[in-house]
């Protein structure tokens, strides 16, 4: 279990954002995750550099994966602490498109543009706000 300080500092070091679909979390119903990048059953720690902030529905879709299958071939997850979100993935309009294999995996595992997430966004830049 991952103590409150430590919860406090993930997400504040996100800015209260999911670090992979970037939603804020004051726009969710439901409190966000600190989610193991790199689960416990796969021998992943409580440290920082191994938890990310998350979203329930990036956490939900992720849950212990680490890769996913583009283009044919086995490619590794997004991993916020280790990966610069501005290089793999790109916003277009309210929707995020992977700009590399592993940011094309990444949004199709997680579903970062079901239809409910690119209405959020969508009504994020209708009011001027930025994503």
């Amino acid at each position: 279990m991952v103590d409150v300080v430590t919860r406090r500092s993930v997400r504040q070091r996100a800015g209260n954002r999911c670090e992979y679909c970037r939603l804020p979390e004051e726009l969710s119903d439901v409190p966000f995750h600190v989610e193991h990048i790199v689960a416990r059953q796969h021998q992943g720690g409580d440290e920082l550099a191994n938890l990310a902030l998350a979203c329930d529905r990036c956490n939900l879709y992720k849950g212990p994966n680490l890769a996913a299958r583009e283009g044919g071939r086995t490619v590794d997850l997004f991993h916020p602490r280790r990966h610069v979100w501005e290089e793999y993935f790109e916003f277009s309009g309210a929707k995020i498109i992977g700009i590399s294999p592993t940011g094309r995996a990444t949004v199709r595992l997680l579903n970062m543009n079901a239809p409910r997430r690119v209405a959020i966004r969508q009504r994020m830049l209708d009011r001027g706000e930025s994503l």
